[in-house]
């Protein structure tokens, strides 16, 4: 595939309400897109990192940059373009996988727009529709958390995945098991705001019958994570540990987790996300695909790679209207507490051209 040029191009999208994480507090997302030009058709991608080097060490600037330096020039280079080998084209770069997995993301989407495809055929999705959780942020009360675990429940949110840090765990746990019931499907996420000497305390939580403990310690404490394992009952799982499938694999011959959260963004992208998929298919641990506020494009994408026969949990592949008030796209909505995975070529869905502008911040087009 032959490609003129990319755009990237930057997009402010507000949140309907503040995102609060052991990280800090989201108002706004400061979005960066990739736009491909392939002649026959266009293909978008859509870089997660946030503003501050804060959930990994990349962040939307750093991203943009290794992009235009570093990413464009590899891919202006080749004769050709191939989607499925963009992967191996980027191999000399060290690390930036959200940048990757951006660009990864734009040239498939060009590629099988053009093959007449759809994301979701092409990775091997096995389903029609899959099942919606949502993430609730840090709340100011515990008030405050019942009412949106309440809304969330009544809109048809199939499984509640609350965020924690040292000075909220126990008590928000407690409190919405206590109005809800032992029924809600209910997890954790701590983002790394642990150590293992606060196991015994983690411990604390057990009771209260949780699908999981999400990324209790740092991102580099396998070790610790694994001894966490044989303390805890709650079954732990990896977010930003993994990293690739061979650190899954890693993980997984550790004892560190027994279940895995899959963000595309997080390991450089689809292709790779679908072996960390097979990696843990093959060793019988649960998978399920995380969120990092994406817009409909990422949230198309996501939603494709959910449907793969290993994501048996409950994702965070909420509708658009829980982060955005209007997306850049057709809006993806709740339907009996699942969403819809495309079936159009490519991403399956469509940019709003208007809506897109009034969000739009700055752009750059590099030709090739």
């Amino acid at each position: 595939m032959k490609i003129a040029g990319i755009e990237l191009r930057r997009v402010a999208m507000p949140l309907v309400a503040p995102f609060r994480t052991s990280f800090g507090t989201e108002t706004e997302r400061d979005v960066l897109l990739v736009r491909v030009d392939a002649g026959a058709a266009e293909g978008w991608g859509e870089c997660v990192a946030m503003s501050e080097p804060l959930y990994s060490y990349e962040h939307v600037d750093g991203a943009a940059e290794v992009i235009r330096r570093f990413l464009v020039p590899i891919l202006a280079a080749a004769p050709s373009v191939d989607g499925y080998a963009v992967g191996e084209l980027f191999e000399p770069i060290k690390g930036h996988p959200m940048a990757k997995a951006a660009v990864e993301m734009a040239v498939l989407d060009a590629q099988l727009r053009i093959a007449g495809m759809s994301f979701g055929g092409f990775l091997g999705a096995v389903k029609e529709t899959v099942p919606a959780g949502v993430s609730v942020g840090i709340m100011d009360t515990i008030p405050a958390l019942l009412t949106a675990v309440e809304s969330y429940l009544a809109a048809g949110y199939s499984r509640i995945k609350l965020k924690i840090e040292p000075g909220w765990d126990l008590e928000p746990v407690a409190a919405v098991r206590e109005q809800f019931g032992p029924d809600v499907l209910l997890q954790v996420d701590a983002n790394t705001a642990y150590t293992l000497a606060d196991a015994r305390h983690l411990a604390r939580l057990d009771p209260y019958d949780l699908l999981l403990i999400e990324q209790p310690l740092s991102e580099d404490d396998m070790r610790g994570h694994a001894q966490l394992a044989r303390v805890l009952q709650t079954p732990v799982c990896l977010d930003e540990s993994i990293t690739s499938a061979r650190a899954a694999a890693d993980a997984i011959a550790l004892g560190a987790c027994s279940i895995v959260n899959i963000k595309p963004g997080r390991v450089g992208g689809y292709l790779e996300a679908r072996r960390v998929h097979d990696v843990c298919a093959a060793n019988g641990i649960a998978v399920w695909c995380g969120g990092m506020l994406e817009t409909g494009l990422g949230r198309a994408a996501n939603i494709a790679l959910a449907a793969l026969p290993g994501f048996v949990l409950p994702g965070d592949t909420s509708a658009s209207d829980r982060y955005y008030a209007t997306d850049i796209t057709e809006p993806f909505v709740l339907e009996d507490g699942h969403v819809r995975v495309p079936t159009g070529a490519g991403l399956g869905v469509t940019v709003d051209s208007a809506e897109l502008s009034a969000r739009t911040t700055a752009t750059e087009w590099i030709p090739f």
